[in-house]
């Protein structure tokens, strides 16, 4: 479970699907004048550099962010993430989603991110302004229903596991299932890979049972390289922002013209 490291996959397509929905779904939620509580189980470090030895070795970003960034205009809320962070961390700076969140909350918003691997979590600790985050190194499962429901109640929370521990496809529904209860009001999106093994298919069927009005989006790309098992990327999104499947639908056009 501590042997993932997303610097190799950083800036993917898959990143930039979850990261514009994500980007996105916050920029809708900070037009009300209402504080937010922000909550994520798997951090990562935030930042990541597309130059570095472990993204050229796959060519991930290459084929991601480098093909995609001219899908979003300047005014789209996942460019002007990227844009701040480029300008604090130089050109080849690309955003996690800790770093896209932060780029986009307010001073008097919230933000609770757990990374349970130590290097990761001492790079993000590095990464991540101090002014409104908690960091902690602890099971983000566990953190988040702990937590929940947060001070103040509306507010938002990204589920997204590297699933290499192959039971988080079985444990999944049940997490969401929990923390619906616990926190109707939350907004809670769920990312996850479309394996051609189909992994996946199990527990995104039973999320649609349970949750039949979530927002449920998959995209589809070639596989990374050959032989590569991941050929899509998917999110579930409960209790969606307002406007939120409008950007959806566009990244649907978007990544069936790759």
């Amino acid at each position: 479970m501590l042997s993932y490291q997303h610097a190799y996959h950083a800036g993917n397509l898959a990143d930039v699907h979850k990261h514009a929905a994500l980007a996105s779904a916050l920029d809708r939620m900070v037009q009300k004048d209402k504080p937010l509580s922000y909550f994520e189980t798997h951090a990562g470090r935030g930042l990541y550099h597309l130059d570095s030895a472990e993204a050229l070795k796959t060519g991930e970003a290459a084929q991601g962010i480098a093909r995609a960034k001219t899908w979003f205009g300047p005014d789209h809320p996942y460019t002007r993430a990227r844009a701040i962070v480029r300008q604090a961390h130089g050109d080849t700076a690309y955003p996690g989603s800790p770093l896209i969140a932060a780029a986009l909350l307010r001073p008097f918003d919230s933000m609770t991110l757990a990374e349970l691997h130590p290097a990761e979590n001492a790079a993000l600790r590095a990464a991540m302004p101090e002014r409104y985050t908690q960091i902690v190194q602890e099971d983000g499962t566990a953190m988040v229903l702990s937590r929940t429901p947060p001070d103040p109640r509306r507010g938002f929370l990204l589920i997204d596991p590297s699933y290499e521990v192959k039971t988080d496809y079985d444990r999944i529904p049940d997490l969401i299932a929990k923390l619906h209860r616990k926190w109707n009001v939350g907004v809670i999106m769920l990312w996850y890979p479309i394996l051609t093994s189909g992994l996946q298919i199990a527990m995104v069927r039973s999320l649609r049972v349970s949750f039949p009005e979530a927002l449920s989006h998959e995209v589809r790309f070639p596989p990374a390289r050959p032989g590569h098992g991941m050929t899509g990327s998917g999110l579930f999104v409960v209790n969606p922002p307002f406007g939120l499947s409008d950007e959806t639908a566009r990244l649907t056009q978007r990544f069936a013209a790759l």
